[in-house]
């Protein structure tokens, strides 16, 4: 369970909330450009485009949650279990790349997201966990740049690449039904409602928003597809940094889950456990946690994108209180 989305306001902002019962040993990691990139099938790259994100590393390698690299590009995987289905070795056609290496190998060799669509004209996603004790993630994926965004799912269709409009990406069903289910709430508005319902009655609203009466507030993936939408394309902010990041996690907080507000099917709770904005022109990555909810900031510098070795962050979870 998952939320993502690009924002754009004279810089590129790409915002996520990390829905999970559980950490899965997540650090912000830098991957300079230097610092070989081992893949299953498609050689080293030796030297690539320096990336910023949410990883845990293994064995020495970033298994990214979501990142950005350096050019501008932003991408995140997002759970999508019972229809994400990787093709089997024995079944490969192109060029086979795994799941948990196609952030860093998007990333690292792709400059435009028109170069992204040629990448992945070109691949073929293989059923080839990271390591036999850790399945992979059924995962679907959204890539952004200042352009746009995409949506990728693998499914035992084949690959889908959507153009994706609304800039969002959440969980379950398959894209093209949130593009359906959208349609639904068109009468929203973020403005003053008129009285249509009678000519010959006076009536007016109890109060401000209700013109969004009716729109999604439950932790649904569809809901919170259409929430995401609704919020982020009505959003208004100053261009400045520092108004775009508040933004961007005041969006992600109204689609986030609270402790003890979803329970999951081993009656785990399902809650936010990082959210996220990685302001990608500048190159700089904030992030909160569900028990720390001060921002920390982590820039990708031109120092650190220089180096050759991985740059881990451990995240800051105790709560900051400013007292005066």
């Amino acid at each position: 369970m998952c939320t993502a989305f690009r924002l754009v306001n004279d810089s590129l902002y790409f915002g996520r909330n990390m829905d999970l019962e559980v950490s899965f040993g997540e650090s912000v990691v830098i991957t300079p450009r230097e610092y070989p990139i081992t893949t299953r099938f498609c050689g080293t790259l030796s030297s690539h485009y320096a990336m910023i994100g949410m990883a845990n590393v293994t064995n020495g390698y970033p298994l990214y949650a979501e990142a950005a690299n350096e050019k501008g590009i932003c991408m995140a995987g997002l759970n999508f279990p019972g229809n994400a289905w990787y093709l089997p070795e024995s079944e490969v056609t192109k060029q086979a790349v795994t799941p948990f290496e196609l952030i860093p190998f998007l990333l690292g060799t792709c400059e435009t997201l028109t170069e992204v669509r040629q990448q992945l004209s070109e691949i073929e996603l293989v059923d080839v966990p990271f390591l036999p004790t850790m399945p992979l993630a059924p995962l679907h994926w959204i890539i952004s740049d200042k352009t746009g965004s995409l949506t990728l799912e693998c499914t035992r269709s084949g690959m889908q690449v959507y153009e994706n409009p609304y800039d969002v990406l959440t969980n379950n069903p398959p894209f093209p039904f949130h593009c359906e289910n959208v349609r639904q709430y068109l009468h929203l508005s973020a403005g003053y409602p008129e009285n249509r319902f009678s000519g010959e009655l006076s009536l007016s609203p109890f109060g401000q928003g209700a013109g969004a009466i009716g729109l999604p507030g439950d932790f649904s993936p569809a809901s919170r597809f259409v929430k995401a939408v609704f919020c982020k394309s009505n959003s208004r902010c100053a261009p400045t940094e520092e108004a775009c990041v508040s933004q961007v996690f005041h969006i992600l907080d109204s689609v986030a889950m609270v402790r003890g507000s979803v329970i999951t099917p081993e009656g785990k709770e399902d809650i936010t456990t990082y959210s996220c904005c990685i302001n990608a022109t500048e190159g700089s990555y904030f992030y909160k946690t569900y028990e720390n909810n001060q921002l920390t900031k982590v820039p990708l510098t031109a120092e650190r994108r220089q180096g050759k070795e991985l740059l881990i962050f451990p995240l800051r979870t105790r709560q900051a209180i400013a007292v005066e």
